[in-house]
């Protein structure tokens, strides 16, 4: 995910407490101890959790040597970057060759120009502005932007009872909206779209805040490429909710539940990978059609088709592994 951090040099109460509300990345700052005072958040000064020189570097780019400079130092610690004439260059040849470049930025067009460079885009943003607007749409929009997960339609091939388990809901301090969920999976190289309790039942209200989201072995992929265990999620970890058209953001979980309940095992395929998954058997369990649509586990049939996505297997600590790793 990309970062956005605030400069409020010289120090500006009012911009520190907007960039903390709007869930700005790090504040930089001459001093952290007032920042402090206000909340917790990443202060980089010279008394603040990260030095400048010593943990982050702060180039300006004039010339080529300072091209250079900037680009040799990016292979050991995040720099941040001025350009002061505001040209592209010099962005997409740091871009190229390390991934802790921050550009610094005035506004919003600076921010999303920076995070397209090469597609890929810088690590992060410095804003540099007196505007508290500004911090709130950049903040925005740096918050949503690079993460992105293509789908693709699994046809289902059988749905099995499976006896009784332990399943997992995820309960999360963001609400979610119809179309919205959870890439789950039995094996690390295959996961379903598990669809958010966003949806009205007669016997239940609807939890937008949670997906119902499968046993306790299943891998739940996160926006960083690696996959967490759904048992071992606690308060606090960060989780990713997609979206049926390949958005993709990040949500704070603020509980985990885990209980016995029937459960139901559910295959499918795309062009000949086999994908699968147990979830709850229960009609408010979910998955999401290419539409966007919810469809229940207790109304699916084999032939339709749901959304999920495929991956490399096999994992280690939750990160890819180029070994042979067999899954089944």
């Amino acid at each position: 995910m990309k970062q956005v951090l605030v400069d409020v040099r010289p120090w500006n109460k009012e911009l520190a407490i907007v960039a903390l509300e709007s869930g700005a990345d790090g504040i930089v700052t001459d001093s952290a101890a007032p920042v402090r005072e206000l909340g917790r958040i990443t202060t980089i000064a010279p008394d603040g959790d990260l030095v400048l020189g010593k943990d982050i570097a702060e180039i300006t780019i004039k010339s080529t040597e300072d091209q250079d400079k900037a680009m040799e130092t990016a292979k050991r610690m995040p720099v941040i970057v001025h350009t002061p004439d505001w040209t592209v260059i010099p962005l997409e040849n740091l871009v190229a060759v390390a991934d802790s470049v921050i550009a610094v930025v005035q506004n919003l067009h600076e921010a999303e120009l920076a995070l397209g460079i090469l597609e890929k885009g810088v690590s992060g943003v410095l804003l540099q502005t007196e505007d508290p607007a500004v911090i709130r749409d950049v903040a925005k929009a740096v918050q949503g932007h690079g993460c992105r997960q293509d789908l693709i339609p699994l046809t289902i091939t059988a749905i099995t009872p499976a006896g009784m388990g332990d399943r997992v809901c995820v309960d999360t301090c963001s609400l979610m909206t119809d179309g919205e969920g959870m890439l789950v999976g039995n094996t690390s190289s295959g996961f379903f779209l598990v669809h958010a309790e966003t949806l009205e039942n007669p016997y239940v209200a609807p939890r937008p805040f949670r997906v119902n989201a499968g046993a306790v072995h299943a891998y739940l992929k996160l926006a960083d490429g690696k996959t967490a265990y759904l048992a071992d999620l606690k308060a606090g970890n960060r989780v990713m909710v997609n979206g049926a058209k390949g958005s993709c953001r990040e949500a704070t979980v603020g509980r985990v539940k885990i209980e016995q309940r029937p459960l139901l095992l559910i295959e499918a395929e795309h062009k000949g990978a086999e994908v699968t998954i147990i979830l709850q058997n229960a009609e408010t369990i979910r998955l999401a059609k290419p539409d966007g649509s919810a469809i229940s586990v207790a109304a699916l049939n084999p032939g339709d088709v749901v959304l999920g996505a495929l991956d490399t297997a096999g994992r280690h600590f939750g990160m890819a592994v180029n070994e042979t790793i067999l899954e089944k």
